[in-house]
């Protein structure tokens, strides 16, 4: 790794963390697209392809990977480790039976010793779950401080994954046991529940750490646009993540943040069609 291109970090919950995370949507299928376009990247992304990914972040000192319990994911992430000999940190976002005779293997304590049996620093309950225990009437996420007491015990950080910015709120207002929040934010409002300046405020004034996703709105947005968007208007604690399908768009990414970050203009290579001839 060239010190100088080191990626800037964040301390959340007393750990080190870069401040563009790996995001795996485009790792393990989920395109926010189309049936077809999911299938593509399920028979794409072999684990040698992620590997391939995974390496050109850790060039960067990005070296920490968020997304579901994956076996496919973890058996990617353990090779990277291999090849560079350099950990990445596991951000899981696990989901599980709510109802009261959950399937085997389903409840909130196998679920979490999954996380931990897989080496997950941060266990963030996936939306699925958060968002099904928020009750805008009482003002609360019911059952939290029972689901944060199992992560602890378990040795993981704890955090909520959300897709609703009442949660960052209630949980700030209850004083909840966790350390970061996932929330989605992006410049076209693409699947958040208000307005991007209502989320923006949220992340602004949370009491911890924000790491954001979609920043891309699921490839709607381009990468200089998206960028500059949520890297000029989240706080220095936060963080960005995002998933990348091949090494070049990974490295793409990351140099054009770190332009961002730098207030620079981005002199990253721009693509060619016959249409913008004239304009050479």
């Amino acid at each position: 790794m060239n010190g100088q291109n080191l990626f800037p970090r964040t301390l959340v919950g007393g750990v080190s963390l870069p401040r563009l995370l790996v995001g795996t949507n485009w790792f393990l299928g989920w395109s926010h697209t189309s049936l077809a376009k999911d299938n593509f990247i399920n028979e794409y992304q072999t684990r040698e392809r992620i590997v391939s990914v995974l390496n050109v972040f850790s060039e960067y000192g990005i070296d920490t990977v968020m997304g579901p319990l994956s076996q496919h994911l973890d058996d990617s992430i353990r090779e990277a480790e291999q090849r560079t000999g350099q950990r990445i940190l596991r951000i899981y976002t696990p989901a599980f039976d709510l109802g009261s005779d959950p399937a085997p293997g389903n409840s909130a304590p196998d679920v979490f010793d999954q996380c931990a049996a897989l080496g997950a620093t941060f266990c963030m309950p996936h939306q699925s779950v958060t968002d099904a225990l928020l009750d805008r009437r009482t003002g609360e996420i019911r059952d939290l401080d029972k689901y944060t007491r199992m992560i602890r015990e378990r040795g993981m950080i704890p955090g909520l994954s959300t897709h609703m910015p009442e949660s960052v709120v209630y949980a700030d207002k209850m004083g909840a046991d966790v350390e970061t929040y996932i929330q989605i934010y992006n410049s076209a409002g693409f699947l958040m529940q208000v307005e991007a300046d209502w989320v923006m405020r949220v992340i602004q004034e949370a009491k911890k750490p924000v790491m954001t996703i979609k920043p891309l709105a699921a490839g709607r947005i381009l990468p200089v646009v998206g960028l500059a968007f949520v890297w000029n208007t989240i706080r220095d604690q936060d963080m960005v993540t995002v998933g990348t399908t091949t090494p070049d768009e990974a490295r793409e990414v990351i140099e054009i943040s770190l332009d961002l970050l730098n207030r620079r203009i981005p002199d990253n290579q721009l693509q060619e069609t016959r249409s913008k001839k004239s304009l050479k």
